[in-house]
């Protein structure tokens, strides 16, 4: 497909095969439609143990079982980000699915990032923003490359008429038992997706940023207290919220602001991809108080208020979401 087609989906092909998706969601999650509150169905997310399954990297939410709540039929927005122009890094599934359908709603016009492979789940949710009557943008491509990033602000951008609203959510993790199994290339895949690209990302959107703009990182409640089989991964946790209060103190001048959300156990590709062995996915999340992994939808409403106008004294905050199991420092 030609890059054009790529980013703007003008084929109706794409627009009604996501659209059917989408459908297969709602129905699927038997909830929500127009007009509903944003009240995710807690008491009904499926608990460990769950169904052992493995995908290739980077996975697909659409192939998952029990495939995850994104607030498809669930979110609805109130204005709170009406007129922004945001870009979401791996937007296409998981978390940063959660996020664009909210965005969305809440009135941005949404621009999402993902790897080529990812592109069926893209799909899905660029019909999912424009169903919301908002302007959106897909743009594959990865981050594991200096020049990418910097084409990637620049195309999302353009095509948004500006840039508000800068998500830095794509992640890499891969499990490995010890040191000695990460491989200097795991080790630079995942400090590059996770890490370098952020900055890169950043350092590219701040040129473009005025007063009142917002860089929201994702880091996890890893920062803090890593697991052992993903120690690569946490350390580029501990990384992003600490580059999160850093910079928040060095563009506060500028009136920007910076913030990050902290995941505790979520039910995204990145576990069923090699974030977790088949041991560990069956009961993920059942060390959390709340016994089970979240689901993204339970996420999406922190990223609307990390970036939300109205918060505009919050900057360099961590805003923790993990079924109890404690907050970030």
């Amino acid at each position: 497909m030609p890059d054009t087609d790529r980013r703007t989906f003008v084929t109706g092909a794409a627009l009604t095969a996501g659209a059917v998706a989408v459908a297969d969601v709602a129905s699927a999650q038997g909830g929500g439609g127009a007009g509903a509150a944003t009240r995710p169905a807690a008491a009904a997310y499926p608990k460990p143990p769950y169904p052992v399954q493995r995908q290739p990297w980077p996975g697909l939410a659409s192939k998952m079982t029990p495939r995850p709540d994104h607030g498809e039929t669930s979110y609805k927005g109130s204005g709170k980000l009406a007129g922004k122009k945001a870009l979401i890094t791996g937007g296409d599934s998981g978390i940063g699915r959660a996020a664009a359908i909210a965005y969305a709603r809440e009135g941005a016009d949404v621009a999402i990032n993902y790897l080529p492979a990812e592109e069926p789940d893209a799909r899905e949710v660029i019909a999912l923003i424009r169903a919301e009557g908002r302007r959106a943008v897909a743009i594959s491509g990865d981050l594991r490359d200096e020049r990418f990033c910097r084409r990637l602000i620049e195309q999302a951008a353009a095509q948004l008429g500006g840039l508000d609203i800068l998500v830095n959510n794509a992640a890499r993790q891969q499990t490995r038992a010890t040191l000695a199994d990460i491989s200097s290339q795991d080790f630079d895949d995942t400090m590059k997706t996770n890490v370098y690209a952020p900055f890169w990302l950043t350092r590219a959107a701040l040129e473009r940023m005025g007063a009142g703009a917002v860089i929201v990182n994702t880091s996890s409640e890893q920062a803090a207290d890593p697991s052992k089989d993903i120690v690569d991964y946490a350390m580029t946790r501990a990384a992003v919220l600490n580059f999160t209060k850093g910079l928040a103190k060095q563009v506060a001048s500028r009136g920007i602001r910076v913030n990050a959300v902290a995941p505790g156990p979520f039910w995204t590709p990145l576990q069923v991809s090699g974030g977790a062995t088949p041991d560990k996915l069956r009961t993920f999340g059942s060390q959390s108080p709340i016994g089970r992994a979240g689901q993204p939808a339970e996420i999406a409403a922190l990223y609307v208020a990390a970036a939300d106008p109205s918060l505009s004294f919050s900057t360099g905050q961590i805003f923790g979401s993990t079924g109890g199991g404690g907050q970030p420092a």
